[in-house]
């Protein structure tokens, strides 16, 4: 499987100033279905088919945890 670029900007540098967008592109790549609240809400939900679940606020920068987080989805994923 050829290495997702993204996906390894963030696997190196979590403190980089990641957007809300970086984080759907990445999700769209892995099968996550992405589900922003209706009414405006702040928070973005990343689920996958497996049961794993993810919510990430949508400000800027998204803070660190987070994209480890989302890293470590992804490698669960991919075993």
């Amino acid at each position: 499987m050829r290495r997702d670029k993204l996906l390894e900007r963030m696997r190196n540098n979590p403190r980089n100033d990641w957007r809300i967008d970086h984080v759907e592109t990445l999700a769209n790549r892995y099968g996550l279905s992405i589900n922003r609240p209706g009414g405006g809400g702040s928070h973005v939900t990343l689920r996958h088919d497996s049961g794993l679940k993810l919510t990430v606020p949508a400000r800027r920068p998204i803070k660190q945890k987070y994209i480890q987080q989302l890293v470590q989805m992804i490698d669960q994923l991919e075993r």
